[in-house]
């Protein structure tokens, strides 16, 4: 590994942390960048809630002073405490084509967990499993969908190369709009509501605190035994919120109600990607803000992405997912 040397980032250095995927992406037509205002704020202790509960380490790599590589070490104790496991991550994995200095980072950050304690490395996690988790593994000839992660083809074969195996399969599917409704799907669905006493209704933006807390109830309910889960704080939430407000359509968001109180939810949001990806530079400005708000209005987006969708244990198998599919379809094609 002559060369190559791996430094743990201070404050000063993070501003290179996250601006390195602009060299491995440069190239790659398919890549949405971040934006860096955002990057900034989701790195910061002051800002993003999860380092309350989780301890992380950021570490470049360079090869004769050259930055090659990063990746972060993750340690989320709340995970580790509702799982009842010893496990630490790795996340915002970036690198070259360089196997010494992936090596040398998955090394340095195997051996930060180790001496905390820890038994199990999984990743790449970015860095909760609320966040973007997984290795793209197919796919690799589109860009990805909105809080999908991506990345170049090689990085299977660098995570391989250092003793990893596939711990679950995260699968993704796609669907082309209806043109039209069936009927029968209609009737179901109206059958289905009568049945079991349900209500759907939109998210209400006027009522957002109240609406994200409604959200809340159902998410740590629903999830408890999905592969990964962790329940979110109060602080997570709130934070959670905060993101989405600026990109969520209310049409699209729609809750199931028994007796007045929630018992499902589904979160669709429009495929903002398909304006990030125009704004190469991760930078709002002085254009980048521009090409957002050109290619976000009505009727430019061509996609949307079913991001959560999910209804409380008692209320399972009763069909409250398939009226949640068929409001997505209805909203959606309009």
């Amino acid at each position: 590994m002559t060369g190559v040397q791996v430094t743990l980032v201070d404050s000063g250095q993070l501003g290179e942390f996250i601006r390195f995927p602009w060299v491995v992406y440069r190239e790659d037509p398919n890549w949405v960048p971040h934006l860096i205002v955002e990057r900034k704020e989701f790195l910061s202790p002051k800002k993003n809630p999860f380092f309350r509960h989780a301890d992380v380490a950021f570490f470049l790599c360079r090869r004769d002073g050259r930055i090659v590589g990063r990746m972060a070490a993750i340690i989320n104790h709340l995970h580790n405490r509702f799982h009842e496991e010893k496990t630490g991550f790795f996340g915002l994995f970036e690198c070259l084509n360089d196997a010494d200095a992936a090596s040398a980072l998955f090394n340095t950050v195997a051996r930060y967990l180790k001496e905390r304690g820890m038994t199990v490395i999984r990743g790449p996690a970015n860095m909760s499993s609320n966040d973007e988790w997984g290795l793209l593994v197919e796919g690799f000839d589109r860009p990805p969908q909105i809080m999908m992660t991506y990345n170049p083809r090689y990085y299977v074969d660098l995570v391989e190369a250092n003793g990893f195996t596939k711990a679950k399969d995260l699968l993704a599917y796609e669907m082309g709009v209806p043109r039209t409704i069936p009927d029968r799907l209609t009737r179901g669905v109206n059958l289905i509501l009568k049945r079991n006493e349900f209500t759907i209704r939109k998210l209400n933006m006027k009522r957002f605190s109240e609406e994200v807390q409604a959200v809340k109830k159902v998410y740590n309910a629903a999830w408890e035994k999905n592969w990964g889960f962790v329940p979110m704080t109060d602080e997570e939430f709130d934070y959670l919120g905060k993101q989405m407000k600026s990109i969520v359509d209310p049409d699209l968001m729609f809750f199931a109600e028994h007796k007045g109180e929630p018992v499902g939810f589904c979160l669709s949001v429009p495929n903002i990607h398909e304006a990030l990806i125009k704004v190469r530079d991760g930078r709002l400005f002085p254009t980048g803000l521009l090409k957002i708000l050109w290619n976000t209005r009505k009727g430019k987006m061509k996609s949307l992405r079913v991001i959560t969708l999910g209804v409380t244990r008692e209320h399972r198998n009763s069909g409250i997912d398939a009226v949640f599919y068929y409001h997505c379809f209805v909203e959606g094609m309009r």
